[in-house]
């Protein structure tokens, strides 16, 4: 059987270096120097982390029915913009020296920052940031649930996580099992939020099997948080809200709690009754990313949520400080980009820079300026507190864009 290749916006020289891999080999056998010290979630396939020309890739074994599904289900996710990793290809018609048929592969982009779990534990992580690792599987879920994506196999081991202003982004890794449905029923979403529960559950307690977890953690709270933290989300989300026709602010109301969850509403549906004194209201449409598309309207920067967030609020601190508050707000966010983002970004030292993407050491930053100023009795320069930041606790931090498991 001749190889068969499928790859997705890749260059001539990427593609070069694609069929230049192995392929008739076994992943799990492939040779060190190609395999990039990574670390990788557990699996029920082998998954190796390769470099392929200017490519890091993760490269998974299966069955080429499976393969190309699931390269396609994560194609349809990226188009909706939906946080999954970005899939790159699939290798098919694969044999070995002795002719042997091998498993077909599946191509995925490595996610740059990014960590499973089990690595987040092993660099630190405690007990109290689990609440803020729920968060982010739960955001994640409602997202692929307002989509109408039955995922199948919710769990930790299926994510990725990323630092987003000392909390936490969650990004779709495995989709093999998952669905995109004309409409999600309800059934659909409690098998998923079941399933998370069951796996979480198994987690936490492999976890503090491997002493990699402090052993007082009650394994069912995390569980029972889990599916509040998802009622409350969804609720927000999506609930039918009904009030008086003298209390018309609730509309707007509703609008900044969700815009607050980083959420955008496009459309909703107000119904009056036929005496006009009663209003229901209710989002039709909610699209994630809100603070991430004004921040990157304003400044070009393209960057996680929660850090938009914060990086917004620095931006209003700047107009407020400098009384700019009749400026226009596109020419102010310039400045404080060229006066402070840029510049603040530029002192994380060459050799640090595997620690931290810059938008998150901008927050840490800001945090530590909050320290540094409480100590001081007085608001200490930025950059001072950059300096002091980078000299005492980024030395310490572990590297996280290329790090050993």
């Amino acid at each position: 059987m001749a190889l068969h290749v499928v790859a997705s916006r890749a260059g001539p020289a990427d593609k070069a270096a694609l069929l230049t891999l192995p392929w008739s080999t076994p992943l799990e056998e492939w040779p060190e120097d190609l395999v990039v010290p990574l670390p990788r979630g557990l699996s029920r396939h082998v998954v190796r982390i390769v470099r392929a020309g200017r490519q890091t890739l993760a490269v998974k074994e299966t069955e080429p029915d499976i393969a190309l599904r699931e390269y396609r289900l994560l194609r349809d996710l990226r188009r909706m913009d939906l946080p999954t990793v970005e899939p790159r290809g699939v290798v098919t018609g694969r044999t070995g020296p002795d002719g042997e048929p091998l498993p077909a592969a599946l191509l995925t982009e490595h996610l740059q920052f990014s960590l499973p779990y089990r690595s987040l534990f092993r660099h630190g992580l405690g007990a109290d940031n689990l609440p803020e690792l729920v968060d982010a599987l739960v955001v994640l879920l409602v997202r692929l649930h307002l989509a109408d994506f039955y995922w199948g196999d919710v769990s930790l081991s299926n994510v990725l996580f990323r630092r987003s202003a000392g909390g936490f982004a969650a990004y779709l890794v495995d989709a093999e099992t998952g669905e995109l449905q004309p409409t999600l029923s309800a059934r659909m979403r409690e098998h998923d939020l079941t399933v998370a529960g069951e796996n979480v559950f198994a987690e936490l307690f492999d976890l503090q099997a491997g002493e990699e977890l402090d052993p007082d953690v009650r394994a069912h709270e995390i569980v029972d948080l889990l599916a509040e933290r998802y009622d409350a989300l969804w609720r927000e989300l999506t609930a039918e809200e009904e009030f008086g026709s003298a209390e018309m602010w609730r509309i707007e109301q509703r609008i900044e709690r969700l815009n607050d969850l980083g959420f955008d509403v496009d459309e909703l549906d107000i119904v009056t009754d036929l005496g006009g004194d009663v209003v229901r209201i209710q989002p039709k449409v909610v699209e994630a990313g809100h603070h991430s598309r004004e921040l990157q309207a304003l400044t070009g920067l393209g960057v996680e949520d929660a850090q938009a967030r914060r990086l917004l609020n620095d931006l209003a601190a700047y107009t407020a400080h400098h009384d700019l508050g009749r400026e226009d707000r596109a020419v102010v966010a310039n400045r404080w980009f060229v006066n402070v983002y840029e510049p603040l970004v530029r002192m994380l030292p060459a050799d640090q820079r595997g620690k931290l993407e810059p938008p998150e050491f901008f927050h840490e930053v800001l945090v530590h300026r909050w320290f540094l100023s409480e100590r001081a009795g007085h608001e200490v320069d930025i950059f001072e507190s950059a300096a002091d930041y980078i000299a005492t606790v980024l030395p310490e931090r572990p590297d996280e864009l290329v790090a050993s498991d």
